[in-house]
């Protein structure tokens, strides 16, 4: 089980109680090699570093009005970064819906001049972080463990590049403190205290995505959350949160205008990249509603007056067609759906 995955908190509004947990190094490496976790031993990431204790002129105002502010942050990158951004969360093992949510939203506050924050992990997180670099925008990234203990190891490139451009890699433990499953939970709320927002994208039940939701409602912070198919295991989660008083974001309009009430002044680059969308057909609406087999699609074309010869034909033309323009993809167990971009 990898580390993070015991760092899992309970659903907005149940009471995530603090860890308040102080650890010294020596200990949290012993209990980490207990429990059968590997130490990180890859390159250290290149660029400025910097220790801003609470108090400093340097120090985020906005993570110091959160409870229990750190009283030491370790940065590799720049501190400009370090400004009110919007947090953007989800799911480690995600869909791809859940996938392009994190892409397509985390583009969208990039392109209106708001800095990206996210965890750093695998799934959601690490595509909120990409899709921030690809726009140009500073993206910082939250680590569990110090910032010389990359965790996950794989993402040392996309650390390295969140750095390079102009972002920040953060953490409230010691340069070589190592990841526990406790420190995921507790620089959740450094994700949430820096930013103004935090945006869900995608989680089932239970999360580990909902303690950030705990932290940023404990922050006083706005939760957002986007839904999903009520047959979608992954997206349970979400859909609790709006139903708990989450505000939906369900396109790119209603998004913007959330956007514009909470950062006020936004850069315009030419406004959103996809207009309404034209009336659908059946298929068509079909697998954007939820995803589907080939066959379940078939029957929606015969309910259309085709033959099965022709629904076949109809099928395969308008997954490729869909596929192509990257508005659904093949989930691993078959089913093609929503790509959420």
């Amino acid at each position: 089980m990898d580390v993070d995955e015991l760092g899992k908190g309970p659903a907005l509004g149940l009471g995530m109680e603090p860890q308040g947990s102080v650890m010294e190094k020596e200990p949290a490496r012993r209990s980490h090699k207990q429990r059968g976790f590997t130490r990180y031993g890859g390159p250290k990431l290149r660029g400025l570093r910097h220790v801003l204790e609470l108090g400093s002129p340097d120090y985020p105002p906005q993570l110091a009005q959160i409870p229990r502010p750190p009283k030491n942050l370790y940065v590799i990158g720049s501190l400009e970064a370090l400004q009110p951004g919007l947090a953007v969360v989800g799911a480690r093992k995600a869909t791809p819906y859940g996938l392009g949510c994190a892409h397509r939203f985390a583009a969208l506050a990039a392109r209106k001049g708001i800095p990206i924050v996210s965890g750093g992990a695998r799934g959601c997180d690490a595509q909120a972080h990409r899709a921030a670099l690809e726009e140009g925008a500073p993206t910082v990234a939250f680590l569990g463990g110090g910032c010389d203990e990359l965790y996950p190891p794989e993402h040392y490139a996309l650390f390295q590049q969140i750095v390079d451009g102009g972002g920040a890699v953060v953490s409230e433990q010691e340069w070589d403190f190592p990841a526990l499953p406790w420190t995921f939970r507790e620089r959740n709320r450094l994700i949430a205290g820096l930013a103004r927002a935090t945006l869900i994208v995608e989680a089932g039940l239970p999360s580990g995505t909902f303690s950030t939701a705990d932290e940023a409602a404990q922050a006083s912070r706005e939760v957002l959350a986007v839904p999903g198919s009520i047959w979608s295991a992954a997206s349970r989660g979400t859909n609790f949160l709006i139903s708990e008083g989450a505000q939906a974001v369900f396109d790119d309009q209603s998004f913007e205008r959330t956007l514009l009430t909470l950062y006020g002044a936004l850069a315009d680059p030419g406004g959103s990249d996809q207009g309404p969308m034209p009336e659908e057909d059946p298929l068509t609406a079909a697998l954007l509603a939820a995803p589907c087999h080939r066959d379940q699609l078939i029957s929606v074309a015969q309910g259309m007056g085709l033959s099965l010869r022709q629904a076949h034909s109809q099928v395969a033309l308008r997954l490729a067609e869909l596929e192509s323009s990257g508005r659904i993809a093949r989930y691993p167990d078959g089913r093609y759906g929503p790509a959420g971009r």
